[in-house]
């Protein structure tokens, strides 16, 4: 895949469209009411410097629990918006996060911030960054998970360092773009020779024992499939 191919299929995707229009929005908004210049850079920079914790803790905490599967009413989100995407990392259709989703947490991690500093302007413009931002990381996300090697050293490592979240072990390198904070909370790995594969990279845990007991995704997703998401569908070909 080349770059301009990659960008092709990245802006064909419904969730980009509606991230940019809102932001838009969002810059009118501003525009209607604004807040100071000094209020606005502080309210871009706050949402700029808060999303790679918001996504570190969001990632770590709660896309990687182990309660969200144990409620009925959780068990299906928590399947759409992580589990089926380590089930299969290529699976380009589950790529990008739902916007019923990503939508309230973009909002909740950078409007309150951004109206402390300047009111509704604040909030509004704090918004918009938070969802450019968001087209920022998705980006990322496609170069990482699509077929195609980045030229620049500093993309490659972050695409090297996802796929071994995905690959290896899913217990590490929580950041997308940004690995301060595994850095800082001892998660981060450069090397998979650093640590042991994980069993449970495809299924965050979620294993056939533990649907004995909590059975709301396997009721969802048809079983529990096990294995390296290519030799499943190599059976399911020759099956």
């Amino acid at each position: 895949m080349t770059l301009k191919e990659l960008v092709v299929a990245y802006f064909q995707y419904p969730a980009i469209i509606a991230y940019l229009l809102l932001a838009v929005v969002g810059i009118g908004l501003w525009t209607w009411r604004p807040a100071p210049l000094l209020q606005t850079a502080a309210s871009i920079g706050i949402a700029v410097l808060i999303y790679p914790l918001a996504w570190y803790s969001l990632h770590r905490w709660v896309l990687h629990s182990k309660w969200m599967w144990k409620h009925k009413w959780l068990a299906g989100t928590w399947k759409r918006i992580h589990y089926d995407h380590h089930q299969d990392p290529n699976h380009l259709e589950i790529l990008f996060g739902a916007l019923h989703t990503t939508l309230p947490t973009i909002v909740i991690a950078t409007a309150p911030l951004g109206y402390l500093i300047g009111g509704f302007g604040g909030a509004a413009i704090a918004t918009a960054t938070g969802l450019l931002t968001t087209c920022f990381y998705e980006f990322c996300h496609c170069i990482q998970h699509l077929a195609y090697k980045p030229k620049n050293k500093l993309i490659l490592m972050m695409k090297q360092r996802h796929m071994a979240h995905h690959f290896h072990d899913e217990t590490g390198n929580f950041g997308i773009t940004n690995y301060f904070w595994d850095r800082l909370f001892g998660t981060l790995y450069d090397r998979v020779s650093e640590r042991s594969k994980s069993p449970t990279v495809f299924n965050l845990g979620y294993t056939p024992e533990v649907a004995e007991t909590y059975p709301y995704v396997a009721d969802l997703s048809g079983g529990v499939a096990t294995g390296h998401p290519v030799e499943r569908l190599r059976a399911k070909m020759k099956g």
